[in-house]
Order: C-alpha cells, then sequence, then structure tokens
C-alpha cells in the first residue's frame, strides 16, 4: 500500500433523516434533501441545484447507506469522517446515524467527533437572532457530556492523535468557562482509564486564536472563513457588490459571489504565529438554505480543489515532526454546495483529485 501524504478526515453532516425536531420546524419529513432539490439558478452558469449522483438522495437511518459512504471514502484516500455532533444541554439532535455506528461497530472506518455548540437559528446561521434551540453551558452538563462521550472515546475505530482520542469543539470562545470544560473532559476520561483526549478548537468563528491559551492541545485553521469575503456578511444590494460581481460575469447588486481560489487566497492571507492544523474546502454555495442572501463560490472546480489540496499537504510535510491531520471541509454538506461525495455535474472527480493527492505514488503509478 502506499503511504498516505496526509491523514485526511472529512467532516460529515448527520442530517439526512427526519427527526421530530426539524418535523417541527420545517414541516413533516423534512431533510436538507428538500432544501437541495428547491434549489435554482440565479444568475448565468450557476450551478444549482447540486444533486447527487452514486448514492443518490439517501436515508443515513439505512445501515447500507453508510456502508457505502465509508467504502467510498477508503477508496479515495480518506482515513476517516468527523462527524458533527449536537448537545444541547443534555440534548442530542441528529443523533441516529452516529449512535448506530458506535453500536454496531459498522461501518469499520475511523471516526472522531465535532461538537457543534452553537444555538440553531431560523436563518441557518449559527447565530442567536431566530432561535429554534438555544446552546447552554454548566459544570454539571460537562460532566455528563464527557461521560455520554467515553464509549466513543474508547471505541478501536476512534481517530488518534499522537495515540490520544481525539476531540474537536467548534466554537471554544462560545464556553463560557473553556478550561473548566476541557479539564473536566481530560479528567473524566483518565479516570475512566482511557488516554488523555487530544482536544482542538476550531477557529472559524475566532479566526487566528490561538486555542492552547483556552486549555486546547491545537488550533483547526477552518473553511471557509467568510468573514474574510468583503461585504459577506451585508444582505444590502450595493454598487460596491455590483463592481465586484462583473468581475467574474454576474450582474446584480444583491448577490455574493466570489472566486474559489480568490477566496480561500484571502481565507489564507494571514500569517499564523501559532501552530495549526489545516482544512481545506471543496467549495461554498449556501445558497439551497438561504436564497439570494446566500454566498457564493464559484469555479470551485476539482482542478482547483486538487491545487488547494496540494499546497496543504506541501506545508503539511514541511512538519515532519507532527501529526499530518488534513481536514476536507465537507463530505455531504449538500445543501451549502460543499460534498466530496459525488454529484451529477463532476461525478468522482472532486474524489480523485483528493486521492491523487494524499495517496503518495498514486500519480506516477497510472
Amino acid at each position: 500500500m502506499n503511504p498516505l501524504q496526509a491523514r485526511s478526515i472529512a467532516f460529515y453532516l448527520p442530517q439526512f433523516h427526519p427527526v421530530p425536531e426539524n418535523d417541527e420546524w420545517w414541516g413533516k419529513g423534512f431533510t436538507e434533501w428538500i432544501n437541495v432539490s428547491k434549489a435554482r439558478p440565479l444568475f448565468p452558469g450557476h450551478y444549482q441545484p447540486h444533486l447527487p449522483a452514486d448514492l443518490g438522495f439517501y436515508d443515513l437511518r439505512l445501515p447500507e447507506v453508510r456502508e457505502a459512504q465509508a467504502s467510498l471514502a477508503q477508496e479515495y484516500g480518506l482515513e476517516g469522517f468527523c462527524y458533527w455532533h449536537y448537545w444541547f444541554h443534555g440534548k442530542r439532535i441528529l443523533e441516529r446515524p452516529f449512535q448506530e455506528v458506535l453500536a454496531s461497530g459498522k461501518p469499520d472506518l475511523p471516526f472522531c467527533l465535532a461538537w457543534a455548540n452553537e444555538s440553531w437559528s431560523r436563518r441557518w446561521l449559527g447565530e442567536e437572532r431566530n432561535v429554534l434551540m438555544e446552546q447552554t453551558y454548566s459544570e454539571s452538563d460537562d460532566k455528563d457530556h464527557a461521560r455520554w462521550l467515553l464509549p466513543a472515546l474508547a471505541d478501536t475505530r476512534c481517530i488518534r492523535v499522537y495515540g490520544r482520542p481525539l476531540f474537536l469543539i467548534y466554537r471554544p470562545t462560545h464556553l463560557p468557562d473553556a478550561r473548566r470544560t476541557v479539564d473536566i473532559l481530560r479528567n473524566e476520561c483518565i479516570r475512566a482509564g482511557l488516554p488523555n483526549p487530544y482536544l482542538l478548537g476550531i477557529d472559524a468563528h475566532c479566526p487566528g486564536t490561538d486555542c492552547r491559551q483556552f486549555g486546547f492541545d491545537g488550533t483547526l485553521r477552518f473553511e471557509p472563513q467568510l468573514g474574510v469575503l468583503p461585504l459577506a456578511f451585508d444582505d444590502e444590494p450595493s454598487w460596491r457588490r455590483l463592481r465586484q460581481n462583473m468581475k467574474l460575469g454576474v450582474i446584480s447588486r444583491e448577490l455574493k459571489v466570489y472566486d474559489y481560489a480568490d477566496a480561500r487566497r484571502l481565507m489564507s492571507r494571514t500569517q499564523l504565529a501559532h501552530p495549526y492544523f489545516q482544512s481545506v474546502c471543496v467549495g461554498w454555495d449556501n445558497t439551497a438554505r438561504r436564497g439570494k442572501k446566500g454566498v457564493i463560490m464559484v469555479n470551485n472546480t476539482p482542478e482547483e480543489f486538487a491545487k488547494a489540496i496540494k499546497i496543504a499537504v506541501s506545508n503539511i510535510q514541511t512538519r515532519p515532526n507532527e501529526e499530518k491531520l488534513l481536514f476536507i471541509n465537507a463530505w455531504n454538506e449538500w445543501a451549502e454546495g460543499n460534498h466530496l461525495e459525488p454529484d451529477q455535474r463532476n461525478g468522482l472527480a472532486h474524489l480523485e483529485a483528493l486521492r491523487d493527492v494524499v495517496i503518495s505514488g498514486h500519480e506516477s503509478s497510472k
């Protein structure tokens, strides 16, 4: 087997099955496939809707679907999935897919969890407006949460970094007492006879932050960092936006359109003084959720994605004494136009691009 140039891990959205909360908020039987299938092009050449190819409009309650996803991921060089984990003061949502993975031992694919510790809002922005489910915290809940996590962190499939089970937290600065939270998690693991967990804070909402100051072991530099894109969070039409869009051939004062390569350059422009692990986004287009107020990246071709992966892997190779983790955002964020899973436009091309870079010697063996 060829050696891996990077330990690539893809973020995984466990949303594609109905749950009572989404039935209440969005209508009976709702899943993201509803948003995905209703999306429409907003300008000539706009790629919408994103429709699945090989795996179809799947239901994550089916073990056959989860096995097919795992087989595809392994075939194209992914080490495993990082499942988004939703914990609201003891209440879990969208828990069934991972719970069945954990209980059944299948698929036999490495995994880790990332706690998406933010409130759910009707605007799909993780903000504190139009809140559907509020994220709250307490010391007792930290203990309950840590104890719930123990079986996942003890599982032989749990991804390890320096021999320690990996766990990520999406909004470290959202925690009222981050050191308390991470100390409780560490202490509960050690008390249970597990190794001290390797904890990463994700800087999606605190770019440039060294999460070690909060007691984490390191930081994941997250993509996309939409906040660095001019006018990305301004929903009002403007002439400045028109001038910006016209450079991409889009005549609109309202739409938020960016070139993928240019956007990624802006996201990585700031040099960080602290060590971090890298991530690369496949693309971005959340108009399936937010319509004309969504953010659209164009030209996120498999070729441009391959360039992004090559740069990331090259950077990883310059740090020979560190674990070669590379996070891919995402495996299946279909309503964000951000997925490795094959679609009807590009097929397997993004997966092939990933494989050709992360599996050493693959290209030369063709």
